[in-house]
C-alpha cells in the first residue's frame, strides 16, 4: 500500500510541473499583449511627435528592465502591473475635443431640437461633390414629423474586404422625406484613418446627419464601394424610438465629445446600442464585430424580407448602378428603392 501511494505522488509531480510551466507562458504571453498594447498607447497619443517614439521605446525598456531585472519573479510582475496600469490611468485620461482644426464636412455638429411631434435637425449636411475630395459643404435645417414616420433601412457599404463594411441607418417619412445617419471618425484637415490608430483614442466619433444625395451618392459614385440597401422589418414605434436615441446622441455629442474605438464604439456597435435596448430578441453574435456579415445575422433575426432566400436577397439590394444613374435627382432616395425586396 505504502508503494502504491509513492508511485501516485510520484505521477502527481510531472503534471503539477507542466501546469506550472503552462501557467509561466500564459503570464509570459499575456505580458507580452501588456506591453504591446501600452507601447502602441503611447505612440499613437497626444504626445509631442518627437517624444512619442521615445515614450514607447522607453516605457519598453524599463518594463524589460524590471521583469529581468527584480526577483523573486512574482515582485517584478506586481511592479511591471503598477507601470502598465499607470499607462492605462494615463490614457484614459486624454480627453477629446471639439475645438480642433476639423476637415470641412465634419467641421460643423448637427443637434436636434424638439417640439411635441415635430423635431427640427439642424446642419443636415449635403455636399456637392466633384470628387471624392473635391467638395463644396452645404448644411440645412429640416422639421420631421415623427407622426410620419414609416421606415427603416440599413445601408452595407463595403470597401475592399468582404469581412467588414460601413453601415449607415435611414429613416423614411410620409412625406417622402429621408434622414441618414453615418457614424464616423471626425477626422482633422490632413488626416487619413488608420485601422492601428482607431484603437487608442485619435479620432473623435461623429454622427453625420445627412441628405442621402450626400452620404450614400458619394459611396455608389465617388468612392465606388458596393452599397446594399435593406428595408428593416420593425414595427413604427420601435423606429421612432431607436431614431429619438440616434437624436439624443447626436445631441450630447454636440455638448461633450467622446472618442471613437474602432472595437468597441464604431459604426456598427453605436448602431446596435441604439437597437438593443428595444428589441427584445437583441443578442450578441460575431457578426456585430465582423459586420461585413451583419446582413446575415438580421436576417436569421427575421429582421430583413423573408420571401427570398439570403443570398437572392442580398443581390437584389446592391444599389450602386441605382446611384450612378440617379446621380443628382432630387428623388435620389426614391429612386435607389424603387422595387427593392421589401419596400
Amino acid at each position: 500500500m505504502g508503494n502504491h501511494d509513492g508511485i501516485k505522488i510520484h505521477r502527481r509531480r510531472p503534471v503539477r510541473k507542466t501546469l506550472k510551466v503552462v501557467g509561466w507562458i500564459f503570464l509570459f504571453l499575456i505580458i507580452l499583449l501588456m506591453m504591446g498594447w501600452a507601447s502602441l498607447a503611447i505612440y499613437y497619443s497626444n504626445l509631442p511627435e518627437s517624444y512619442r517614439l521615445i515614450g514607447a521605446i522607453g516605457y519598453g525598456l524599463v518594463s524589460l528592465f524590471v521583469l529581468l531585472g527584480i526577483r523573486p519573479p512574482l515582485r517584478a510582475v506586481m511592479a511591471f502591473s503598477g507601470i502598465f496600469i499607470s499607462v492605462v490611468i494615463w490614457w484614459l485620461a486624454i480627453p477629446p475635443g471639439n475645438d480642433r482644426d476639423w476637415q470641412p464636412d465634419v467641421a460643423v455638429l448637427p443637434y436636434a431640437t424638439f417640439n411635441d411631434n415635430m423635431v427640427t435637425i439642424h446642419n443636415i449636411r449635403n455636399c456637392d461633390y466633384r470628387t471624392e475630395t473635391d467638395y463644396t459643404v452645404h448644411r440645412y435645417d429640416k422639421t420631421f414629423d415623427l407622426a410620419k414616420l414609416k421606415s427603416a433601412d440599413l445601408f452595407l457599404i463595403y470597401w475592399g474586404s468582404p469581412y467588414i463594411a460601413h453601415t449607415m441607418m435611414s429613416f423614411g417619412f410620409g412625406d417622402g422625406n429621408f434622414l441618414c445617419f453615418s457614424i464616423e471618425t471626425r477626422k482633422e484637415k490632413g488626416e487619413e484613418y488608420s485601422a492601428i490608430k482607431g484603437f487608442f483614442r485619435q479620432y473623435e466619433i461623429t454622427y453625420v446627419v445627412a441628405d442621402e444625395r450626400d452620404l450614400v451618392r458619394l459611396r455608389t459614385n465617388y468612392r465606388h464601394e458596393d452599397v446594399y440597401l435593406y428595408r428593416l422589418q420593425v414595427s413604427r414605434d420601435m423606429m421612432k424610438k431607436v431614431l429619438l436615441d440616434y437624436l439624443q446622441r447626436v445631441n450630447r455629442l454636440k455638448e461633450q465629445p467622446e472618442w471613437y474605438n474602432a472595437l468597441v464604439d464604431n459604426c456598427s456597435t453605436a448602431a446596435r446600442s441604439h437597437m438593443a435596448p428595444y428589441n427584445p430578441n437583441a443578442k450578441l453574435d460575431w457578426r456585430i464585430i465582423v459586420n461585413g456579415f451583419v446582413d446575415q445575422f438580421i436576417y436569421e433575426q427575421k429582421i430583413l424580407d423573408q420571401n427570398l432566400p439570403f443570398a437572392e436577397l442580398k443581390a437584389r439590394s446592391y444599389i450602386n448602378a441605382r446611384g450612378q444613374a440617379a446621380d443628382r435627382d432630387p428623388h435620389f432616395s426614391m429612386r435607389i428603392r424603387e422595387g427593392l425586396p421589401g419596400m
